[in-house]
């Protein structure tokens, strides 16, 4: 008798780890095409992702970068100081979009060409998402008016 317990009790570790590993491996897959990474033009220049990843580019718009095609698409650039990277956007920009201002945008890179199919801005003269303050303050491009 002590020893059927012993072995029913081994038996329900084992089966409570492996479904502990399958419901794990299952959040996972389920995840991977969630979690978008970001990268400012800087890391974007030393390591460039994988074709077809899609992550979110963040920094300043370029001043004087901002044109507007014909056909409705938008061409800038975005800076962090260290490295700019072109972006290429069809859609509405955001009413606070604009030259010398923080921005993120979601897409992927074609080429040397980020392709963004969402664009974010600030959203008043104060605000900077947190991603994009970090990667300037990392170029020395950035500073707190508070230090």
């Amino acid at each position: 008798m002590r020893s059927l317990r012993k072995k029913r009790r081994i038996q329900i570790i084992v089966l409570s780890f492996v479904a502990l590993a399958v419901s794990t491996a299952l959040v996972g897959y389920a995840m991977r095409d969630g979690i978008n990474y970001f990268r400012s033009p800087s890391d974007l220049a030393e390591s460039p992702p994988k074709s077809g990843e899609i992550f979110r580019l963040g920094g300043l718009v370029q001043e004087g970068s901002l044109r507007k095609k014909n056909d409705g698409e938008i061409l800038f650039r975005v800076t962090d100081g260290g490295a700019t990277t072109e972006v290429t956007f069809n859609g509405v920009l955001p009413d606070l979009f604009a030259e010398n201002q923080g921005m993120i945008g979601m897409g992927s890179l074609v080429g040397e060409v980020f392709v963004a199919s969402e664009i974010l801005a600030k959203h008043d003269e104060s605000y900077m998402p947190k991603e994009v303050m970090d990667a300037l303050k990392a170029q020395g491009v950035y500073q707190d008016s508070d230090n």
